[in-house]
């Protein structure tokens, strides 16, 4: 776990409104949906921890997968719904909390991986998180290609290499770089298996094509980059209460540019702004000359930034009680903070910008 050192980088900050001008969806299956994920996931012993189960329990992962894909069947949402669980489960469990090494991480994500791989080999020993995956990863083929599954096992891997990279600074008394960081957690938030998902939930194929299209790609960053940047926000305080956990975008900025927290948190919202407008303008020119799979691929992105903001402003797993409160105006504000169409100065991303026709 990344060590808390010095009133600077402890010091909890408000809670900020999000600009995301994409229309409220949700299915209306949402309670059932809960129900059947909350009911799997206690029978998969994920968590010896009575607590932590508890706690997981509460997460609405039905809330999450009906906000994020309310155009999916049951069914369908049901195997997402499930991800996310397990996922969750991991996060907290191994991940964040246990102060788990990033060798042992990468021995417990290498046997996730085989385990998707070769989901029908016989198993001897698999941990728990390892067994609902092999399960969910067989339970896949009933609504996914040959091609779309390849996409997960691949998306899959990119997320357990995060992970790996994430525990590595876990363990470490600095905070990586900001460039480094924002590779990191684009990565280790989870949402590449999300995104390969959605063509899964809605019942559609993108070609290949489309999918190594540069833009396409860039959209696809931006959507893991919003959801990681926007968990930080309003995480961040739930974080430091408690895990002691300072791996965060705003304690990234203050260590990279010496500046206070209350500095850094505007900055971290002007960043995030400018990221949405950029996904706005990306968005509209794809759109032109997109064929209908591929439109519904680039709507569930956005729909996947939305439902993300909605279900965290309702969801019991972030909040903190003696956290400061919002500020007056609500979880939505109606401008961005920086619509500048200059690409943010950071190596890693900034080639999203290179993709806007001009």
């Amino acid at each position: 776990m990344t060590c808390v050192s010095g009133q600077r980088l402890v010091q909890q900050l408000p809670a900020v409104p999000f600009y995301c001008p994409v229309p409220p969806a949700r299915h209306p299956s949402v309670a059932a949906l809960n129900d059947r994920t909350v009911q799997w996931m206690l029978k998969q012993r994920l968590d010896t921890d009575e607590r932590q189960l508890k706690r997981l329990a509460v997460c609405d992962f039905g809330g999450l997968t009906a906000s994020t894909m309310p155009y999916g069947a049951l069914e369908r949402l049901s195997l997402m719904a499930r991800f996310h669980a397990v996922l969750f489960s991991l996060d907290d469990g191994v991940c964040d909390e246990s102060g788990a090494t990033a060798d042992l991480l990468a021995q417990e994500t290498s046997r996730i991986m085989r385990a998707v791989e070769a989901p029908t080999a016989r198993a001897f020993g698999d941990s728990p998180h390892t067994a609902a995956l092999r399960r969910l990863r067989l339970e896949a083929e009933r609504f996914a290609s040959a091609r779309q599954l390849h996409r997960l096992t691949e998306a899959l891997r990119v997320y357990t290499s995060g992970l790996v990279w994430e525990a590595s600074w876990r363990r470490s008394p600095g905070l990586p770089s900001l460039d480094d960081y924002i590779t990191l957690w684009m990565r280790a938030i989870g949402m590449a298996p999300s995104t390969a998902m959605i063509e899964v939930v809605g019942g559609f194929s993108v070609a290949d094509e489309d999918m190594q299209d540069p833009r396409i790609r860039a959209l696809t960053e931006i959507t893991w980059t919003l959801v990681s940047w926007d968990n930080d926000l309003y995480s961040r305080n739930k974080e430091l209460e408690r895990a002691g956990d300072n791996l965060n975008l705003i304690d990234v900025l203050c260590q990279e540019h010496g500046i206070s927290p209350q500095s850094a948190l505007v900055r971290v919202v002007a960043m995030r702004d400018r990221v949405m407008v950029l996904f706005q303008r990306l968005t509209a020119q794809v759109l032109k000359e997109a064929d209908n799979d591929l439109r519904r691929y680039v709507g569930g992105l956005a729909q996947f930034v939305r439902g993300h903001l909605d279900w965290a402003s309702i969801c019991p797993r972030y909040t903190v009680r003696s956290g400061p409160r919002a500020r007056p105006g609500g979880w939505w504000k109606q401008q961005p903070a920086d619509d500048s169409p200059e690409p943010l100065p950071i190596p890693t991303i900034s080639w999203w910008w290179d993709q806007l026709a001009h």
